[in-house]
């Protein structure tokens, strides 16, 4: 049986029964405009573990726990949200610019080239991402000049880089994974992230070959960006298993865990390596490092793990 709706007042009297130390006025001016239901995810760690049943978490709170600090998390990763919003705008655009360069610098004269499967990998799932690019197209109408432009005077023909404009950040994704070796490395270098293959075995230049493992990063950054789009938490999430094995050579990458990374501070080394690159003299790994040691790590309702921090970070590098 659900359990019915309780009233902001109910609510905060339900918190102080389980033990969580709560200023009224505080709680509710949170709770009318938040919600208890979102809030509730900042204030789990804080619920005592069941001493009977590994893994679960009893309704009663760790003593000493306090709503400010709930409030002060969920500002923080607000904030973050915000943050990384903008380093992905930056990134997502980045990438798109470079599969285009890359794409048509091959045939320049045949802008249309995306409508054949052979700029591609055999085994791209080539006509649902066109069908899907042609979705973008419509659903882009009257409203982009672009498309407006190309409808009327070209019968419809759209160039690829127009076509680009019109797709989302995981339409750009599924395409970096259709594209063959050569041009995802060629897009993955562009960026700063390389691979030295003469340390890789065979089988390992097969793995890259096979898919450049900046194709797992970007379905994991486009994980993120929908996270920060829809005001969702970031903070203490696990995401998409993305490959650290052969680009832990790059900058400050070597910070990023053995064979794969799932938590949200190897997302964020990673885009501050392309962030470098695409936008030089960037301050957003300040940002970040500033709001991670001043409004996360000292909030007792969070731990270095909760955000994939390793013990041995320095504070600063990123």
């Amino acid at each position: 049986m659900l359990k019915p709706a309780l009233t902001t007042s109910q609510h905060i009297a339900l918190l102080r029964q389980r033990g969580m130390v709560v200023d009224s006025a505080q709680a509710e001016q949170w709770l009318n405009n938040v919600g208890y239901y979102r809030m509730s995810a900042y204030w789990y760690p804080a619920r005592q573990m069941d001493p009977d049943v590994m893994g679960r978490r009893l309704d009663q709170f760790v003593p000493g726990t306090e709503f400010a600090n709930v409030a002060e998390l969920y500002e923080a990763d607000r904030k973050l949200r915000t943050l990384v919003h903008d380093g992905m705008e930056r990134i997502e655009v980045a990438v798109r610019t470079q599969v285009v360069e890359i794409l048509c610098a091959q045939q320049p004269s045949n802008p249309a080239f995306y409508l054949s499967s052979d700029s591609f990998r055999s085994k791209f799932a080539h006509l649902q991402w066109l069908q899907t690019a042609y979705s973008r197209l419509a659903r882009a109408g009257a409203k982009s000049d672009s498309v407006k432009h190309h409808t009327e005077h070209y019968s419809g023909m759209f160039p690829f880089w127009a076509v680009a404009e019109v797709l989302d950040f995981r339409d750009v994704s599924v395409l970096y994974s259709g594209l063959k070796s050569r041009d995802q490395q060629a897009v993955a270098e562009n960026l700063d992230i390389f691979i030295d293959f003469d340390v890789l075995s065979s089988n390992q230049k097969s793995q890259v070959q096979r898919n450049h493992p900046l194709a797992s990063w970007l379905e994991q950054l486009v994980l993120i960006r929908n996270v920060c789009a829809h005001h969702s938490r970031l903070w203490n999430r696990s995401f998409n298993p993305a490959s650290t094995s052969f680009i832990k050579t790059n900058g400050n990458l070597f910070l990023l865990p053995p064979d794969q990374n799932e938590r949200l501070f190897g997302a964020l080394q990673l885009m501050s390596h392309i962030l470098r690159k695409v936008s030089p003299g960037t301050t957003w790994p300040s940002k970040i490092t500033d709001l991670l040691n001043n409004a996360f790590l000292p909030n007792p309702l969070v731990s270095p793990r909760s955000l994939g921090i390793p013990l041995s970070w320095d504070t600063q590098t990123i």
